[in-house]
């Protein structure tokens, strides 16, 4: 699978080591990893801070790739280099994917490439994107969206878990993780999240986190969400409220993410059976995991135990 990375006006360092160590560092215990090449259009060689620089290859038109990463993109320019225009136009019009860091957003917005999709950049440039693409339905708080072929992502840090997330959908569940731990970031970070950190009260942020911990490990079909607000020593509803505005999405929702990750992973790390997998993952029986798995990933457990379970044993 090949990856392209477009420096495009300016370097930011950080969103472009992101873009590197997420998609060009050699991973040789992985088959089939990516081919990552770093290309620019118009000039090779860009400063840095502090007296550094940076060159890549300069080209005229975009190689041939499956996913083109923008890292960033200066948010007062308007006029885009017209290879590069044509360029990623014609890679989108083929059917390549495109992701976005930070400002990156505000070129696929001025490509036309967010119209009738969700977007989102750094908060810091909100105003500015709204103003400037009232047409675009931009969310701010959030960390990224991806829908398989375009996607953006807040902050610089979001970047990385905007990666991970299209690793997640290319080589599967195990995998990502695998990366993620390597850069030690956490296994997932939904894309529905705040990008505003909140500062709850130190308890009740220690209770939940730990009753959250007890949950992963006491998967089951009789596992509650009343169960884990008692671990965390809260009423359901001071519970539901207080983790709905630090998670941005309900506890049922979380618990349900967290049996599809342990089925996820025991689809392609193991041979066991549907019945064993569902009762080890938490829910009632195979039939309740086969429907939860087409609702959510559109997709059956041995449809994914057969792209997955290949890849990883490949």
């Amino acid at each position: 699978m090949r990856v392209v990375i477009v420096v495009a006006e300016q370097v930011s360092l950080f969103e472009l080591a992101s873009a590197v160590e997420l998609f060009a560092l050699p991973r040789p215990e992985i088959s089939d990893w990516y081919q990552t090449d770093i290309v620019s259009f118009g000039k090779s060689s860009f400063p840095g801070l502090c007296e550094t620089g940076f060159s890549c290859k300069q080209v005229t038109e975009l190689p041939e790739c499956d996913l083109l990463v923008i890292p960033s993109f200066p948010v007062s320019v308007t006029s885009i280099n017209p290879e590069m225009r044509s360029s990623i136009l014609r890679h989108y019009q083929q059917g390549g994917r495109i992701i976005s860091f930070c400002s990156g957003a505000f070129l696929l917005a001025e490509l036309g490439l967010l119209n009738e999709r969700v977007a989102t950049t750094h908060w810091r440039y909100a105003q500015t994107f709204r103003q400037r693409f009232p047409h675009i339905s931009y969310q701010e708080d959030i960390l990224y969206h991806y829908d398989g072929v375009i996607g953006c992502s807040a902050g610089s840090a979001a970047g990385l878990d905007l990666g991970i997330e299209v690793v997640r959908q290319d080589y599967g569940y195990h995998i990502a993780n695998t990366v993620a731990r390597r850069l030690v970031l956490p296994a997932h970070r939904n894309g529905g999240q705040s990008q505003f950190v909140e500062k709850p009260l130190p308890q009740t942020q220690s209770s939940v986190s730990q009753a959250l911990d007890w949950a992963v490990k006491h998967l089951s079909p009789e596992l509650t969400i009343d169960d884990i607000a008692n671990k965390a020593t809260m009423t359901r509803r001071t519970f539901d409220r207080h983790f709905k505005k630090h998670y941005h999405m309900t506890p049922l929702e979380w618990l349900q993410a967290r049996k599809l990750e342990v089925a996820k992973s025991l689809l392609e790390t193991t041979q066991l059976g549907l019945e064993r997998i569902a009762e080890r993952a938490g829910f009632d029986n195979a039939i309740t995991l086969r429907y939860n798995f087409k609702k959510y990933m559109s997709i059956s457990p041995s449809e994914y135990k057969a792209t997955f379970g290949a890849l990883k044993n490949a």
